[in-house]
């Protein structure tokens, strides 16, 4: 009888040190311990705010060059002669963002080179989606200005960081020259909203009511 309580002590022992250690497990892995969700950096991702920096100057780089590309077709396709004029006077000064982001390049003593944009990319081919998507008139128009803020405003997060980064790294050059860009970006977005709001929208809007 006293075998039987022994060998019964032991289990009940032994089942309370398993429970335990599942507790303290549970415990670790909410804690923060678990590797759930973390994702692995590659062999040549940036390692300092610097690093951050130069990638992302190589990020808008591409974006400005595709976006040489992007606005001519958005302007032909366009019937509005403001949004047209707009879009146009955009593309002019994207041109001069590109010679601009190569003296930032040149202002930190590194070559200009372009890395594909997978945000950009996107963006693009939603805009020439919404080409396909509507007819040609004021409902174009005001989708093109719809895809055209989109742009507008991921440049301007951007720009925005990029400003912030280069300050911080006492690039007082870069900074201003990225400035000036971000201050055109703004403009543009304010000019293609004040377009919608002025005509296309409400024009877009009457096709509803016909």
């Amino acid at each position: 009888m006293k075998t039987t309580t022994k060998s019964t002590a032991k289990k009940s022992n032994a089942t309370k040190s398993a429970t335990t250690e599942d507790v303290a497990t549970k415990t670790s892995t909410s804690k923060g311990t678990s590797t759930k969700g973390i994702v692995k950096a590659k062999s040549n991702a940036a390692d300092g705010l610097r690093s951050l920096f130069e990638d992302s100057l190589k990020d808008i780089y591409w974006t400005e060059k595709a976006l040489t590309k992007a606005l001519p077709k958005m302007a032909k396709n366009a019937t509005s002669p403001e949004l047209k004029t707009a879009l146009e006077d955009h593309l002019a000064e994207t041109e001069e963002h590109i010679a601009r982001l190569e003296k930032v390049f040149q202002s930190i003593g590194k070559k200009a080179v372009a890395k594909k944009c997978d945000a950009m990319e996107g963006l693009i081919k939603e805009g020439e989606g919404i080409l396909e998507e509507t007819e040609k008139g004021v409902v174009r128009d005001a989708g093109i200005i719809a895809a055209a803020q989109k742009v507008e405003h991921y440049e301007i997060a951007t720009y925005g960081t990029l400003y912030a980064f280069a300050n911080t790294l006492g690039e007082s050059e870069a900074a201003e020259l990225l400035a000036s860009t971000l201050e055109e970006e703004k403009n543009a977005d304010v000019a293609l909203t004040e377009i919608a709001l002025a005509t296309i929208n409400i024009e877009a809007a009457e096709q509803d009511e016909e």
